[in-house]
């Protein structure tokens, strides 16, 4: 692993992180974990709505994605437990990775074989195993990008991720709404199934990285241990599930509490919120786009293509901007950008159906939501002990969906009690607490993540 460089250099050496190969990785990688989401989430509230499944069943539906929230619960499982055979073959990370792409691909058919009017529980059930596999595969991409490069990098690997998760995005939102208005919509999820299969290449092509844990870590654990074995009487086969339980799922969570100390309160409160903004309007937009009377072909064309561009230079630009300036402001930045574009659109939902108006609206909240994506997952990534990768930070990302994921539930409620205009305004509030927290954030200094420097194999 490279060492880390300062903050401030120039433009140019800013820009040269991403002839980095393990950044360049994260394109396609990116791409295989931002595929499934919308399937179980925006596309398939369209799927659902034009099927005439009602507004307030859809948002409920939505619940589907906040497995993405709970990814931390088992997060410990793909930190310390191989694969039978895949680990031996591919290495912890890959394994978990490769195993989990199989299980999206699974999910995906057996949506594709089931018709929300005929089987609408059978639908749910397989898009409750597309998430679950899917954010499997996602603590263990999040674990192999943050152990595979230094911590200066992050932002560069955030923002290839992101490039290559919007990329995925787009095949599943555009792509998916195209299959879908010119074959059918079980027709469109086959072919998406199909699309993972680049995914499963990309992890039989790169590193394996080396995981390594930190002398000072071990040592906590060990006191940890020989605590519990002096405290208690156990058989030597209790001592090793003891041990095991607390060096993989006990000293995770009481490292990060050891290493802020109250400030870890104040941290966690502000990924709890940050994304309260974006997640709870984006359950509403596709049905906002169909009832404003705009064509799947319009809404692929625009929201989700036309979009694309404008997501990659603002997540190339979080990139570059993080590895110049730093993390802190940025993130101020993002966060005002964040509840700010949801204000546009609260504008857009009093204008009659124009498809320029939709692309500048578009364009701005795209923009945004790249730019913010690569700072804030470079946030996520710098407050990880890379002893505990998977862990903490599927808890970490885990507490940024969860309170978003269960507010976003109601958003069809919300607007058929209220309108749009009022459903996007409070949207946008909903990101005021980010912005507070994170100006209270840049006024501590917070203890940096102990960093046992892993290099990595092959």
């Amino acid at each position: 692993m490279e060492k880390p460089k300062k903050i401030g250099r120039s433009w140019l050496d800013a820009i040269g992180v991403y002839r980095n190969p393990r950044v360049m990785a994260m394109l396609v990688l990116g791409f295989s974990a931002g595929l499934p989401l919308l399937l179980v989430f925006g596309t398939l509230s369209a799927w659902l709505r034009e099927a005439g499944v009602d507004r307030g069943t859809i948002g409920h539906i939505s619940w589907v994605a906040t497995l993405y929230a709970l990814k931390f619960v088992w997060a410990p499982l793909v930190d310390r437990v191989p694969v039978p055979l895949l680990g031996r073959l591919l290495g912890q990370r890959r394994g978990w990775m490769l195993l989990a792409q199989g299980g999206v691909i699974a999910g995906l058919l057996l949506m594709a074989t089931n018709e929300p009017g005929q089987a609408l529980g059978v639908l749910v059930a397989a898009a409750l195993l597309v998430a679950f596999s899917s954010a499997t595969q996602d603590i263990a991409i999040d674990a192999w990008r943050i152990e595979s490069v230094a911590v200066d990098l992050q932002a560069a690997m955030a923002a290839t991720y992101q490039m290559g998760y919007r990329i995925g995005m787009i095949m599943a939102g555009a792509g998916a709404l195209y299959f879908a208005a010119y074959l059918s919509w079980s027709w469109s999820y086959a072919i998406m199934a199909l699309c993972m299969g680049i995914g499963m290449l990309a992890v039989l092509l790169i590193p394996e990285p080396t995981h390594k844990i930190d002398r000072e870590t071990w040592r906590r654990e060990a006191r940890v241990v020989r605590f519990i074995e002096n405290s208690v009487q156990l058989s030597a086969r209790r001592r090793a599930v003891s041990a095991w339980f607390i060096g993989a799922i006990v000293c995770p969570f009481t490292e990060f509490f050891a290493r802020n100390g109250r400030l870890a309160l104040l941290i966690l409160a502000f990924i709890g919120v940050f994304r309260l903004s974006d997640i709870t309007m984006g359950v509403m937009a596709n049905p906002f786009y169909i009832d404003m009377g705009y064509s799947k072909e319009e809404i692929a064309g625009v929201t989700k293509v036309f979009g694309l561009i404008m997501t990659m230079v603002g997540a190339a630009l979080g990139g570059i901007i993080v590895v110049r300036f730093g993390i802190m402001r940025m993130l101020l930045a993002a966060a005002i950008m964040v509840a700010g574009t949801n204000l546009i659109f609260a504008w857009l939902a009093t204008q009659t159906a124009d498809i320029t108006l939709l692309a500048l609206v578009v364009s701005a909240d795209n923009l945004s939501g790249g730019f913010a994506g690569s700072v804030f997952i470079a946030y996520l990534s710098s407050l990880a002990n890379r002893a505990y990768t998977a862990t903490q930070y599927a808890l970490f990302s885990s507490l940024m969906l969860l309170p978003a994921k269960f507010l976003g539930g109601f958003s069809g409620d919300i607007v058929d009690a209220t309108d749009y205009v009022f459903f996007f305004t409070y949207a946008a509030m909903l990101g005021l607490p980010a912005i507070l927290l994170v100006l209270a954030l840049m006024y501590v200094r917070l203890p940096a993540a102990p960093d046992p420097k892993p290099t990595a194999a092959g």
